[in-house]
């Protein structure tokens, strides 16, 4: 059997874990099974596995051209060239055009349900074209796939709505997230802090809490409550325009970006995780916070219910309306917790898969 894996565009954060996952569990299974595995990657060092044979395609990423002739030309003459293929799995959203007896496309990228703004042409334009053309990018070949894989149950129901496709073709597999322990470091200074944790892209919605702040200092002191963002003026435009629209809120403090101790550190001093994204794939922070069990303020939107699934101290806002979340944002730093509830689990429906094995048991039944 030979399985062909390609991920020429996951190099860095948790696209690129994906990756490493994806191909832990194929070395595993090439030690157990007679299998090739070949796998196109940007890099080798990325994740480097025993057992996995690779194709460096470096040159892919240089620009959307480059990736596009890699995707339905290239891969297509690789193919050709590996002889019998039993299972093209394509790791990142798109479906290539190869010659293989199964396919399968792993979707990950949420930005087709983004609903932008104008405003959000001038602050990062390239969002905005995600944004447009990447359900057109999903659609290209998304038949040829015997299995779609997605990370949550609403992100199956609307690919299937978009693209037609039949359930039983859709496999939700989530991510395992594992995440440490959090302590409980918080200074007993009087101060309630409140962290989002994000990169500074439009989709991010940071005006929210921004104006959520502004608001909740027109009625208590700005001593008695901190908002903390990982972002600085020097990022990109839109992290210029949020610390320039928002710089008189005393409240706020622009932390920069911070490498993973400094989170959790950021993490163990904080009261309550805010997270007003408009859209995301999974929402890694939410299950990072959710330990801790302390309250967590989420965008009322299908992603974060399913991803706060078990939490046991969470409400949910408008993410458009920042009166709304500065009303519960006031409300927990007056010591009232009434408003928070237990999120209920979201139960996937078949085909499911809970970890790499189980989804490769699926994708490779004849």
């Amino acid at each position: 059997m030979t399985i062909v894996i390609s991920a020429v565009n996951l190099r860095k954060g948790g696209t690129l874990a994906i990756l490493r996952d994806c191909l832990a569990a194929l070395s595993q299974l090439a030690r157990q099974r007679d299998i090739r595995i070949v796998a196109l990657v940007h890099k080798k060092a990325l994740a480097q596995y025993d057992g996995i044979e690779y194709i460096e395609l470096p040159w892919s990423t240089k620009s959307w051209a480059h990736r596009l002739w890699c995707e339905y030309m290239t891969m297509h003459k690789i193919s050709r060239q590996l002889g019998d293929i039993d299972l093209w799995l394509s790791l990142h959203d798109t479906t290539p055009r190869v010659k293989a007896r199964s396919q399968a496309v792993y979707c990950h990228n949420s930005y087709p349900f983004f609903r932008w703004q104008w405003r959000h042409l001038w602050l990062n334009y390239r969002i905005v074209c995600f944004a447009l053309f990447t359900k057109w990018i999903y659609r290209i070949n998304i038949h040829r796939n015997r299995y779609i894989i997605v990370q949550q149950e609403w992100f199956k129901a609307a690919f299937q709505k978009m693209f037609g496709l039949r359930r039983e073709n859709i496999i939700v597999a989530r991510p395992n997230a594992v995440c440490n322990p959090i302590p409980d470091q918080r200074p007993h200074d009087g101060v309630y802090r409140f962290i989002y944790p994000a990169y500074p892209d439009v989709h991010k919605n940071l005006e929210c809490i921004c104006e959520a702040a502004r608001l909740l200092e027109r009625e208590m002191e700005p001593s008695r409550f901190e908002v903390i963002l990982t972002t600085s003026a020097c990022m990109n435009p839109y992290s210029q325009w949020i610390c320039r629209k928002w710089a008189d809120v005393k409240s706020i403090r622009f932390s920069g970006f911070v490498d993973r101790e400094h989170l959790n550190a950021l993490y163990a001093q904080a009261d309550c995780l805010v997270f007003p994204s408009w859209v995301e794939t999974w929402g890694l922070p939410i299950s990072e916070f959710a330990v801790t069990g302390r309250p967590m303020l989420l965008a009322d939107l299908p992603y974060t219910h399913e991803t706060a699934a078990g939490s046991r101290k969470t409400a949910f806002f408008n993410p458009a309306n920042a009166s709304e979340l500065k009303e519960k944002m006031k409300e927990l730093i007056l010591g009232n917790e009434q408003g928070l509830q237990s999120v209920a689990a979201v139960h996937s429906t078949p085909p499911c898969a809970a970890d790499w094995p189980q989804l490769f048991n699926l994708i490779l039944q004849q």
